[in-house]
């Protein structure tokens, strides 16, 4: 187990130990000038842009190792593989998983959830069961849940959050009773930027007996993550959220729950051996790895936990923290200006709505202006539905990000206010 201990924003204080200009001379596209001007992208929680290691680690890949694994007894075939498990081996590291085979290589965050509901939910929920979620879940932890309960007779629960987009923890540990066989929750919004207390909500949810389902697609880029210190039973990364390729993530699964679970998907390499008799499955993780992987993207996301490593979590979090309240304080004394999600711990996501435009013509015009946002439901219908808007502007950062680009994104949101008059 990695001996970092898991921190909340608030704990970070004191000036950043990270020089930015030296690290965003490790992202080539920051240093476009579309129109010959600065390019301030502000979607981190959209994707990452990718380090020069992580693209040099894929592009050596294709050019010097390229083999399909596992199954090739050529040299190159097998410098593949170990390539390919010595990755699965800094993944483990990185979250403080306990062993290597409690890593799953999947397509991303999304993936890893529907692996958990498809495989653990439909074998462990029967009828009248609870699965308990919040009303800030991406929907890649709404919906398939819903298609589990259908399939299952089992009923989703929906714990509230209050007007500043913190978790009603009260009104969740009421949700969660004897019925419940699953709880699942995002450890930080893609919308709020509200750092969820997932060790309690473990707690809680284990003294009932159930299990717990993290999806930590936004908390990997800006937390240090310690699986054994959270306690959580399944933990959900991806890729290139946090600054790997696209098409890449992990799922962590506690090991004597993965040993239990039936396949997700039949095919090759996940098999110990096939006849038209009947199949043996391979062990985890090989059983949830059906066909030939993304190799050279799980050699990206090694790269890219190594180049982390080398930043320092807690570095960057400092140094987000420091613009995210940069950025709070500019944007609330724009006029018009209201910042959706004010909750105490929270990560760099800034969402708001502007009076009288609507988002996807705010985001047209910061475009222009060289400021590149999410406009839109984020993928979080329900959420948008809990604070009566349609849509919110949302810049989310990075720790390559400036206040000079903040700066752009408030001279540019003043300019929309000029055109909408």
């Amino acid at each position: 187990m990695k001996a970092v201990t898991p921190i909340k924003p608030s704990m970070v204080r004191g000036p950043a130990a990270l020089d930015v200009q030296r690290v965003r001379r490790d992202f080539p596209i920051l240093s476009r000038r579309p129109d010959g001007r600065p390019f301030a992208y502000l979607d981190n929680a959209a994707t990452t842009q990718k380090p020069r290691p992580v693209i040099g680690a894929m592009n050596r890949f294709y050019r010097r190792e390229n083999a399909n694994i596992h199954r090739g007894v050529y040299a190159l075939s097998v410098r593949a593989t170990e390539a390919y498990e010595k990755a699965r081996a800094k993944v483990q590291r990185f979250i403080g998983a306990s062993r290597p085979e409690e890593v799953i290589f999947v397509r991303g965050a999304t993936e890893a959830i529907n692996l958990v509901a498809s495989s653990y939910g439909r074998s462990k929920l029967r009828a009248g069961d609870e699965v308990v979620i919040t009303t800030m879940e991406h929907h890649s932890n709404i919906v398939p849940w819903q298609m589990v309960c259908a399939q299952t007779g089992a009923y989703l629960r929906i714990a509230p959050i209050d007007d500043a987009g913190k978790l009603d923890m009260d009104a969740l540990e009421a949700l969660i009773g004897p019925r419940t066989k699953i709880v699942a929750v995002t450890h930080v919004s893609n919308v709020l930027g509200t750092v969820n207390p997932i060790r309690r909500i473990v707690e809680v949810a284990h003294r009932q007996g159930a299990a717990v389902v993290v999806d930590g697609a936004q908390a990997a880029p800006h937390l240090p993550i310690d699986v054994a210190a959270l306690g959580c039973d399944f933990y959900a990364l991806s890729g290139h959220k946090m600054y790997g390729p696209g098409g890449i993530g992990a799922l962590y699964g506690r090991y004597d729950l993965l040993k239990k679970m039936p396949p997700y998907q039949g095919g090759g390499d996940m098999i110990r051996s096939v006849s038209f008799e009947g199949t043996l499955y391979a062990d985890p993780p090989q059983r949830f790895e059906a066909g030939t992987p993304h190799v050279a993207g799980a050699l990206g996301l090694a790269a890219a936990v190594d180049y982390l490593d080398r930043i320092g979590m807690v570095h960057a979090a400092a140094y987000e923290q420091e613009l995210l309240a940069y950025g709070t304080s500019r944007l609330t004394g724009v006029p018009g200006v209201r910042i959706i999600g004010t909750a105490p711990e929270k990560v760099g996501v800034l969402s708001f709505v502007v009076e009288n435009i609507h988002p996807h013509d705010l985001g047209t015009i910061l475009d222009v202006h060289g400021v590149a946002i999410r406009a839109g439901h984020h993928c979080a219908q329900p959420l948008m539905e809990r604070f009566g808007v349609p849509a919110t502007a949302r810049a989310s950062l990075a720790f390559y990000n400036t206040r000079e680009e903040i700066d752009a994104l408030v001279d540019a949101i003043g300019k929309a206010i000029e055109v909408f008059g």
